[in-house]
């Protein structure tokens, strides 16, 4: 459990009142400017977002419509644990009804359709028995090590550093890494993190029962609620408008901010920051540089690293070394990549079939992985509509691939080479519905998303790599997001981020309110007698 907040060098919050510049408007910068309205003493007016794009949420996108389809990259699970984010959504009302928090609208959603999954691993067409998760004994010995081994001794080994090759071929590896999107060269470190953190899943991992979704994706559900709460308080979001760099005085041991530069319809501009002034950057972006492509066009990559969130770390990093080393996660494209897409179809008729292969509704049946995919194809069908403005002729879904640059079993492309259709042509085969590939292909529209940087926060890295979220001295500036440092927490997460807005607000004016409490299941007998019993099921 977290203890209370250090103190800050700005003092109290009524001595705090100065003005808050928050670098990004993904979950963590949305989040702090929440926390700095409700706890930290701030008047609206004096909050203000920049925004490199034209669209609010970062990593938590989703937008287009019927006619030419809808798209997001990605779409984000909860579960029981996550304190930090419901504490957020305590207090914002709900997209659909006002009169209910965001957080009593997905407790609600979730008593409706909680996930029961039959089908998490399908091969040939038929639905994998995963009652054995497949593993050995050195396995199950080698995971126990792992999670008693401490951080410092793993240092920037990866996860098949750790195992024998026989581990990545169990159904437990399979179903845990297309679950939280890991691959055998990640950091051990952040997979053990994972394993610790989530123990109490370990006994539903098959039926994904500890799952939580929000009703809508989480733009809807959770972004734009947040937006217009704080819109109706007077926080300004400067939208296309990017940060380049920020002035740091580095003098006895202490940091401070003192100008912030940016750059906004083709001028460059600066803010020079006062004594009583925050700064809150979100440092890096898994989702920055996002290729697109359509029914019958491949996404270009994008390896320029023209995201702004990844240049200003940059700079910051050359400021001091208490800023960390962006350079860790962004310089292996090809191991921090993977593909999405974005179904929208015309009927139902994919959802009637895959419905049936599955055994459950759309809604409740959870992640399904096409387990002899050389992509590692993993499709859901969720809840509809899974957008708020949503027709009800119109169904949408899911999915991604791992390995977007291994050779299709059917297309004989990379995933990373194919069109939209190629894409839907070889999943359709995987699942055998042959018969009905060219229905689908003339019912539906995708769209595609490369994302070079995506699984960038499970790079093996050292420990100062990623820098503490109120760096040592800092008496102005944090950083938060996925690139900053939480010990024990696990990155991927909206949890995550949010608990980086918690420490950051009430760290840097001395909020007298603890974080959120973070759950540590591995102290539970209980929990770790499921976990046991689930390693050793036959």
């Amino acid at each position: 459990m977290c203890s209370a907040s250090p103190v800050s060098p700005l003092g109290s919050p009524k001595q705090a009142a100065g003005k808050a510049y928050l670098i990004g408007t993904g979950i963590a910068a949305l989040a702090a400017a929440a926390y700095l309205l409700k706890e930290g003493g701030l008047s609206g007016p004096n909050i203000v977002l920049f925004e490199q794009m034209e669209q609010f949420g970062g990593s938590l996108d989703a937008h287009g419509d019927p006619k030419d389809g809808y798209v997001m990259r990605g779409g984000r699970m909860f579960e029981e644990k996550f304190n930090c984010t419901y504490d957020l959504l305590s207090f914002i009302p709900s997209i659909a009804d006002p009169t209910k928090s965001a957080k009593d609208e997905l407790m609600e959603f979730h008593q409706d359709f909680f996930w029961n999954d039959k089908a998490r691993l399908v091969s040939g067409g038929q639905i994998v028995d995963v009652s054995d998760l497949g593993f050995s004994e050195r396995d199950r010995l080698d995971l126990i090590a792992l999670c008693a081994t401490p951080e410092s001794v793993l240092g920037v080994r990866t996860i098949q550093d750790w195992f024998k090759p026989g581990f990545f071929r169990s159904n437990f590896w399979l179903i845990w890494s297309t679950t939280f999107a890991f691959a055998p060269w990640h950091s051990v470190v952040e997979f053990k993190r994972y394993c610790l953190r989530f123990l109490h899943l370990f006994s539903t991992i098959d039926t994904m029962a500890g799952i939580y979704r929000t009703q809508f994706n989480q733009f809807d559900a959770v972004v734009r609620p947040i937006v217009a709460w704080l819109k109706a308080r007077g926080v300004r979001l400067e939208m296309r408008a990017e940060v380049t760099d920020i002035d740091v005085v580095v003098e006895g041991g202490q940091k401070t901010a003192t100008r912030l530069h940016y750059r906004k319809g083709g001028e460059d501009r600066a803010i020079e920051l006062s004594e009583r002034d925050v700064v809150f950057v979100t440092n890096g972006s898994m989702t920055s540089d996002t290729s697109y492509g359509s029914m019958d066009t491949v996404p270009v990559p994008n390896t320029r690293r023209a995201g702004g969130s990844w240049q200003l770390w940059e700079r910051l990093a050359a400021k001091s070394p208490d800023f960390g080393r962006p350079a860790a996660f962004v310089s292996n494209i090809d191991q921090s990549k993977f593909e999405s897409f974005t179904v929208t179809a015309d009927d139902s008729s994919f959802f009637d079939r895959l419905e049936v292969l599955s055994g459950s509704r759309a809604g409740k049946g959870g992640l399904i992985t096409i387990k002899d995919s050389n992509w590692l194809l993993t499709v859901v069908l969720n809840h509809q509509p899974h957008y708020y403005e949503q027709p009800k002729n119109v169904w949408v879904w899911w999915g991604y691939g791992l390995f977007p640059d291994k050779r299709g079993q059917f297309v004989h492309k990379p995933m990373a080479e194919c069109t939209g259709r190629e894409i839907l042509t070889e999943l359709l085969s995987h699942l055998r519905f042959t018969e009905s590939i060219a229905h689908t292909l003339d019912t539906s529209r995708v769209m595609t998303s490369l994302m070079p940087y995506v699984t960038a926060q499970f790079m093996p890295r050292a420990r100062s790599d990623r820098p503490e979220v109120i760096p040592n001295g800092s008496r102005n500036l944090a950083f938060i997001g996925q690139f900053c440092e939480i010990p024990d927490d696990v990155v991927f997460t909206v949890e995550y981020s949010v608990r980086a807005a918690q420490i950051a607000v009430f760290g840097l004016l001395g909020v007298q309110r603890p974080v959120s409490p973070f759950y540590k299941g591995q102290h539970d007998p209980s929990v770790l007698f499921d976990a046991w019993k689930t390693l050793h099921r036959h």
